[in-house]
């Protein structure tokens, strides 16, 4: 994409870097929807220090002409708006134009899961006679077993670990326990006696450690399940965050209340665990047909 000098511009990219601590992804993106709007306003002949609601209005529809979905639209508006609260804070403009822009609804995406023998298919690619594929086959069946973010995942300590349970650090500093079964126990007991010992040469108490014997980072996280996914037949595009979606997918299939999965999550909101049930939709409708008195077919004579 065609980029724009503006010192405004730059000054609030470099608030974001300095100020905000935001990742070059984020940065990135912001950058990219501000050039967007800048070059759009440029060829209109608008100044944006001059903007009003009309020519805000006609921009979202351009938006919406050029087919992009309510998150992405969502996702500018809320960059625009950081941008124009960064210039009344400077005394460029006395009010913020998106302001009183109201965000376009999501659209419902129901959350990608793995089938159960899909899974098993990933748990044996790992070669568990080397240090990093039983660290691999480890962070598979944490990660099935308890549903834990991959962000939650890279900073489990050994010392966080007793008997079959994990304390985790989750969202907003909030501690909750999760809790595995002898599959991944085996793993841990594997990985802990020899990959680990023979990782950890500086001597740290995370748990999931790279070939430097550093602490594993999210980024590996995700470039090892690619490796891995790419030596099986499965035809999907693998994510830690969709493994997470099986744990829940699969715990409410088997019967687990939504309240439970709610807890073990970790989610602050029940609407955020009831995404799931529309994925146990066909399951539900299964069982129902099979158990209900009135709903089973009629025996045939």
């Amino acid at each position: 994409m065609e980029t724009i000098k503006n010192k405004d511009l730059d000054d609030y990219l470099e608030y974001l870097v300095v100020q905000k601590d935001y990742s070059d992804h984020t940065i990135s993106s912001y950058k990219e929807d501000l050039d967007e709007y800048l070059l759009y306003l440029e060829d209109k002949g608008i100044n944006y220090l001059k903007v009003d609601y009309e020519d805000i209005r006609i921009y979202l529809m351009y938006l919406k002409d050029k087919h992009n979905i309510n998150s992405t639209i969502s996702r500018k508006i809320s960059s625009l708006r950081g941008f124009y609260k960064h210039l009344i804070r400077n005394d460029k403009v006395k009010s913020n134009p998106f302001k009183l822009v109201n965000l376009p609804k999501k659209e419902k995406k129901l959350p990608r899961f793995f089938y159960y023998n899909e899974l098993e298919e990933l748990f044996k690619v790992p070669k568990l006679n080397t240090p990093l594929g039983q660290r691999d086959r480890l962070i598979l069946e944490i990660l099935y077993a308890t549903g834990v973010r991959v962000s939650e995942l890279v900073n489990i300590k050994v010392s966080d670990i007793s008997g079959k349970s994990i304390k985790i650090l989750g969202k907003g500093n909030k501690e909750r326990i999760v809790r595995f079964g002898d599959y991944a126990k085996e793993s841990l007991e594997m990985y802990l006696k020899d990959g680990y010992y023979r990782l950890n040469i500086h001597n740290l108490d995370y748990l999931f450690l790279n070939s430097n014997g550093e602490q594993l980072t999210t980024r590996g996280v995700r470039y090892l399940l690619d490796k891995i996914i790419s030596k099986t037949s499965i035809d999907k595009k693998i994510s830690p965050h969709m493994i997470r979606h099986s744990f829940a997918t699969h715990l409410l299939n088997e019967g687990c209340d939504i309240i439970t999965v709610q807890e073990l999550l970790g989610h602050e909101s029940l609407s955020a665990t009831a995404i799931y049930t529309h994925v146990t939709n066909d399951r539900l409708k299964e069982v129902y047909y099979r158990c209900h008195p009135r709903a089973k077919e009629k025996d045939k004579k």
